[in-house]
């Protein structure tokens, strides 16, 4: 479905007004713009109304907090706000807002909120998938070097008998949260290509646990 509301004018402004808008490697520009085509794939097969979800996917991420803040849990929704304030300025539909935000607020995992519409739930499963498959594995080891996080635990790399730290090990975030997220995907295309990339996952683990003494 072709949006008649959300122009390529519209979402090359928003492009520009993001550059200004930067956060850490992982939620770059590059990351809004995978979600952005991840969710109007997955919008297209699910059938989502694109004149919500394509300007939701675009500025899902324009107020970035690190996730180590305190206010982290507010980020959703802080950009949930700037998102729609923004596009009232361009006149963007009045009745199309209130599900704009919603969309936004709602597809964090910190924020906590329940997806209610269709939208919603397209978006945080774009933004999801975003953190699984090859491209999910070099987000988690670029953030736990920017963090100054180790790999993973010299002596005992696969928690075999410690508890997981992922704020200290960077292989540890594979169990603590990345492999709980494609059974937590709320689309049918969306966990199909949850189950993808997870496997790819399963396989980057079995070769490291190939080369790595334990």
């Amino acid at each position: 479905m072709t949006p008649r509301h959300f122009t390529e004018s519209l979402k090359q402004q928003g492009l520009d007004w993001l550059t200004t808008h930067q956060s850490d490697a992982a939620h770059d520009l590059d990351h809004i713009l995978r979600v952005f085509t991840s969710a109007r794939q997955l919008g297209q097969e699910e059938g989502a109304d694109p004149d919500i979800l394509l300007p939701a996917a675009l500025l899902h991420d324009c107020v970035s907090i690190d996730k180590r803040d305190p206010r982290r849990s507010q980020a959703s929704i802080l950009s949930a706000d700037a998102a729609v304030a923004w596009l009232a300025e361009r006149h963007y539909p009045t009745e199309l807002l209130e599900p704009i935000h919603h969309a936004i607020a709602s597809h964090s995992w910190s924020a906590g909120l329940e997806t209610q519409t269709l939208e919603a739930r397209v978006l945080q499963d774009a933004d999801r998938l975003d953190a699984l498959g090859a491209i999910g594995t070099a987000r988690c080891l670029m953030l736990g070097g920017q963090w100054q996080s180790a790999l993973y635990h010299g002596d005992d790399p696969f928690a075999r008998g410690r508890q997981y730290d992922d704020n200290r090990y960077c292989l540890d975030h594979f169990y603590v949260k990345l492999q709980h997220l494609a059974g937590q995907l709320k689309t049918d295309a969306g966990q199909r290509e949850g189950d993808r990339r997870w496997r790819w996952m399963e396989g980057f683990i079995q070769q490291l646990q190939s080369e790595l003494p334990e």
